[in-house]
């Protein structure tokens, strides 16, 4: 039987679970259990349990039905511990380093209390960890068995689960349970503090509380909007009176805990906005019910005495200015005047047009700010065609990008009447990158993030750790944009996991694989052979793509290998294709008459399917070069500079399976030699290709285009990879 059961109950904490579960079972005291428990989580949470549970015994995963709400988490994980004492922890927090061990120290120093209260730190969204008032009040008290008749200022610590290590016989023996809604989890706390016999105290911070986007911790839903949340109150601390009622032992804390109770709902009135008199009726009636007889009101506080705070009339101090003053300069240019009648123009056009009724039949689509018709969006346009018609796309597409586009093609130019008009009526957006500020999401308007690579650098909120990631980010903007998506879809759970940490919104997730990838696993033998004759490779001539990644601490394309020297050694029977990232403007690459310039090749999937082999550095396109289940080889002289200065997701040269996808190089040299003598694609190296594969490439069936129209035009069926 394990000392501590650690219950870790769950509704959407997918980017920050596996933190939070490593945190546990990384601790140096290991006599535990660990119970992860969702019911139904939406983004798929619960899939972390499992995968933890089938690597480490200590774990155990327990999915509940859909609707058993935070307390038939709670209750679940409690009802399956073994371990001598109970402690909760949420999703999204982490137990600090040593923190088990202190409270396994801190319980046998206690000779076995029935509770163990510990300190915490909290760390705010987008903020460094602070201390708490709690942690304060635990430094004042003395290390003895306390009771909370003898110490009612235990009573101020934090009234959550996840501060406390709870005796398991004590949890049994008095039915604790966590009742439902807003105030559950906090009557559970008072009530361990009233059944405690004794009580010890471990005054330093065990668990790092990290708030998340607009909810301090995970819930449900929402507050009730109906006014109701008060009237709640009073339920519960009429349940909480009750159970001290019924257990004669606890008759000495019954005043106390009245007292708080009345406290709070005199507190509570002026938030009460609808039913009022009803609300005074209740607490009326809780008194009734539940004052003991031996309570005495402090002085002032007999009843409910509404006070008016500061009444009085508020007059209007000063309107606000709505007409802008235009400060002309007599020298201004005519076109610099007219450029800005046409943004004033647009922006009003733009206003009446969003007044005007939806058009369900169109889509807008978009990828890599607006540079053309590709990626991930092109393959919802092309399969919506096929299975969508009602829905007509139309591209937005940069004016010095117009020429390039296919035939058959609707589209428009940002800044053009036409353009502000579906930006205002149309009902759905896809976009491998964010669309402008200027876009103003209408309610109706469904918007879909299609990412365009699976991440090894680090994204988004993670960017703010690294300055050299983070150049010229606005980190409140972005999460304004991220509120308007919809949908995320991803690739592989690694994906879903980053983008939910990276980029916190109410998104739901759409596991369906990268639609751009489709073509991996469509593409005929014929096709492949077309692509390479037009790229100019020969009938048996080995092409090798070498895509290295954008650097942002470089202005620059910098090749990291001497390509000459590469395609000297490989010989006139290999021919090198090199693809800079797009980010960079001319690669100034060698001439060889093995070297081949694809950097401004349309479509990076077409080099691809070209290639017998792929060396790439850090760039995302390993991940979709694997659904095709050819060599991969890594070359990575920088490894160490990127990681520090870019950061990463995962260790991409551990050589455990699922990290490394292949050979590893550091020199021109080094790469020659493993071209040149097998190793490229020796059993060993297919081994981790194949674990690689497994990792990144699980909806490798060449229908996620399908599966994104389905679900978000169509409103079909789930994706494979998560729940809807």
């Amino acid at each position: 039987m394990p000392r501590l059961s650690v219950v870790i109950p769950v509704r959407r904490a997918r980017g920050q679970l596996r933190e939070c579960l490593e945190s546990v079972l990384t601790q140096s005291f290991t006599d535990i259990e660990v119970i992860g428990v969702d019911d139904g989580a939406p983004d798929g949470s619960g899939l972390l349990f499992d995968e933890f549970a089938a690597r480490d015994r200590r774990v155990q995963a327990v999915h509940l039905p859909s609707g058993a709400g935070q307390d038939g988490r709670r209750n679940a994980g409690a009802e399956r511990a073994v371990g001598d004492y109970l402690l909760f922890l949420e999703g999204n927090f982490v137990l600090l380093p040593g923190a088990l061990r202190a409270v396994a120290d801190r319980l046998e120093a206690g000779d076995d209390p029935d509770l163990l209260l510990f300190g915490h730190h909290r760390r705010p969204f987008r903020g460094r960890p602070r201390p708490t008032r709690s942690l304060e009040l635990l430094r004042t008290l003395p290390e003895d068995r306390l009771t909370l008749a003898g110490h009612p200022v235990l009573l101020d610590i934090a009234p959550v689960s996840w501060n406390r290590a709870v005796r398991r016989t004590l949890h049994e023996g008095e039915k604790l349970v966590f009742g439902p809604g807003l105030h559950g989890e906090r009557m559970y706390a008072v009530q361990t503090l009233a059944a405690a016999g004794s009580v010890a105290v471990l005054p330093i911070a065990c668990v790092e509380h990290r708030g998340r986007r607009g909810l301090p911790v995970e819930t449900d839903g929402p507050e009730p909007a109906d006014g109701t949340a008060p009237h709640r109150l009073v339920d519960a601390y009429a349940g909480l009176m009750e159970f001290v009622r019924d257990r004669p032992p606890l008759r000495p804390v019954r005043a106390l805990l009245f007292d708080r109770a009345a406290s709070e709902l005199l507190a509570g009135y002026p938030s009460v906005t609808r039913r009022r008199r009803r609300y005074v009726r209740s607490v009326a009636a809780f008194h009734r019910a539940h004052r003991p007889e031996e309570h005495r009101f402090a002085a002032g506080a007999k009843g409910l005495r509404p006070r008016l705070m500061g009444g009085g009339r508020y007059a209007a101090l000063a309107a606000l200015d709505t007409v802008l003053a235009l400060r002309r300069s007599l020298r201004a240019a005519p076109g610099a005047v007219r450029a800005r009648a046409r943004r004033t123009l647009s922006t009003r056009y733009y206003w009446w047009q969003r007044r005007l009724p939806l058009d369900p039949g169109l889509a807008v689509y978009a990828a890599y700010w607006n540079r053309g018709v590709s990626c991930n969006p092109e393959a919802v346009f092309r399969k919506a065609r096929e299975l969508a018609p009602q829905v007509r796309g139309v591209w937005v597409v940069a004016r010095n990008q117009v020429d390039s586009l296919p035939g058959g093609i609707d589209h428009v130019v940002p800044g053009t009447r036409r353009y502000w008009q579906v930006l205002a009526r149309a009902t759905y957006f896809f976009n491998n990158v964010n669309f402008p500020d200027h876009l103003v999401k209408r309610a109706g308007q469904i918007h879909v993030m299609t990412h365009h690579g699976t991440p090894l650098k680090i994204m988004g909120l993670d960017q703010q750790d690294y300055p050299a990631a983070a150049q010229g980010l606005n980190f409140d903007r972005l999460l304004q944009r991220v509120d308007r998506w919809d949908w995320s879809v991803s690739a592989n759970p690694h994906s879903t996991e980053v983008w939910a940490r990276a980029y916190p919104g109410a998104a739901r997730s759409l596991e369906a694989g990268y639609p751009r990838n489709d073509v991996f696993a469509t593409a005929t033998d014929e096709r492949i052979a077309e692509i390479r004759a037009g790229l100019g490779i020969r009938p048996g001539q080995r092409a090798v793509l070498y895509a290295p990644t954008h650097r942002d601490y470089e202005a620059a394309f910098t090749s990291r290998l001497d390509l000459v020297r590469l395609c000297e050694a490989l010989g006139p029977d290999t021919v090198v294709m090199v693809r800079a990232h797009y980010f960079y403007e001319g690669a100034g690459l060698p001439e060889h008459p093995s070297l081949l310039d694809v950097c401004e090749h349309p479509r990076i999937e077409e080099l691809c399917l070209a290639a017998d082999a792929l060396v790439t550095d850090y760039s995302s396109v390993m991940f979709d070069y694997a659904h095709l289940d050819r060599p991969i080889v890594v070359h990575a002289p920088d490894w160490e500079t990127y990681r520090t200065v870019r950061g990463v997701c995962f260790d991409l040269l551990s050589g455990r399976p699922g990290d490394t996808p292949g050979a590893v190089s550091t020199g021109t040299e080094e790469l020659a030699r493993i071209l040149l003598d097998g190793s490229w694609r020796s059993p060993a190296n297919e081994a981790l290709r194949a674990a690689f594969r497994a990792r990144f490439c699980p909806y490798d069936d060449g229908r996620a285009a399908e599966r994104v129209v389905r679900q978000v035009l169509l409103g079909e069926a789930a994706p494979v990879g998560g729940r809807a």
